[in-house]
């Protein structure tokens, strides 16, 4: 489809840069109190997921999945579920492996391709609504991209997602967030990982070694050693190749939005193909000058975030 072109996202004024408009909402937004009701569910290799529902008996269902070390309850999960739930749609929030308040049983944990895990949490919902629609954030972005571009047999009743923030090309952008004043961005992510390996490794001594541990200065360094190998891949750059979305969106068969800000400060070149966007004929592209990476704050504090606002439009318009 064309690329959109008339994005009407305005900034808040103090916030005049992408680094303000990514760490301002991160760190004083709070997640919002909603009535979720918790639900855990096996996956077929032995391990669990935890869901966390809002249902008022809608037949229609929204699936949101989060970003890198992220969980279910990040404030920007909250408020796109909020937005949804208030307005007649059931929701679906679920913690990655390992993103919930207990470690997983296996000695994975989730990654960008993770799709099987999304297949399972869309396959336990499908069966009670008559519609379902996805949304993702960053790495849940991607995952959701890719999960509707792969040659797999998925839900007829999957009518449209929307992804937000989405670092569609995996390596670029773990470049990308490894350069200048962005690295700050990567460390946090690096002391959450490292911190989880650690655990994993007295869990499972024999398969999660410790050693190359304090070598570790990137996130590709991360995904060299762990993330990679853990999940089957020949170290970092092949599981980029096979798990980066932009490779998938030409097997999109619903109307998909993807929302990246052009000053997000964890994005590549690559996470803006425009030219691609003439040969898609159900994926969408919005590149707003700003909003920062899943940012997009109001302008007034009495309004909603205008991703949340974006998001219901496009799920909601006839297409």
């Amino acid at each position: 489809m064309p690329l959109i072109s008339s994005s009407n996202y305005l900034r808040p004024a103090h916030l005049f840069n992408g680094h303000l408009q990514t760490i301002i909402p991160g760190i004083f937004r709070k997640p919002i109190p909603l009535p979720f009701e918790r639900e855990r569910i096996n996956t077929p290799d032995g391990d669990f997921l935890d869901l966390d529902w809002l249902r008022s008996n809608q037949p229609r269902l929204v699936i949101i999945s989060h970003g890198l070390e992220g969980n279910s309850q990040r404030p920007y999960m909250t408020g796109m579920a909020e937005q949804f739930f208030r307005n007649g749609y059931d929701v679906l929030t679920w913690n990655f492996r390992g993103c919930g308040e207990e470690m997983n049983h296996t000695a994975i944990f989730y990654h960008s391709g993770a799709t099987y895990d999304l297949h399972r949490v869309v396959q336990h919902a499908e069966r009670s609504y008559q519609e379902i629609f996805l949304i993702g954030f960053s790495l849940g972005g991607n995952l959701t991209l890719k999960y509707l571009g792969e040659e797999r047999k998925r839900s007829f009743k999957i009518k449209k997602a929307v992804t937000i923030s989405v670092p569609l090309h995996l390596h670029s952008s773990s470049i990308q967030i490894s350069k200048g004043e962005n690295i700050l961005y990567a460390i946090r992510f690096l002391l959450s990982l490292k911190e989880k390996i650690q655990k994993k490794a007295k869990i499972f001594p024999e398969v999660v070694q410790l050693e190359k541990l304090k070598k570790i200065k990137t996130l590709e360094d991360f995904d060299e050693h762990y993330t990679g190998p853990l999940h089957g891949f020949d170290g970092a750059k092949d599981y980029y190749e096979k798990c980066s979305s932009l490779y998938f969106l030409h097997g999109i068969q619903v109307p998909s939005l993807i929302l990246n800000a052009q000053n997000d400060p964890f994005l590549s070149e690559q996470c803006f193909p425009t030219d691609l966007a003439q040969e898609l004929k159900q994926v969408y592209m919005e590149f707003p000058h700003y909003g920062g990476h899943v940012g997009f704050s109001p302008r007034n504090k009495n309004e909603i975030y205008w991703s949340e606002k974006r998001a219901f439009e496009f799920v909601e318009r006839d297409i």
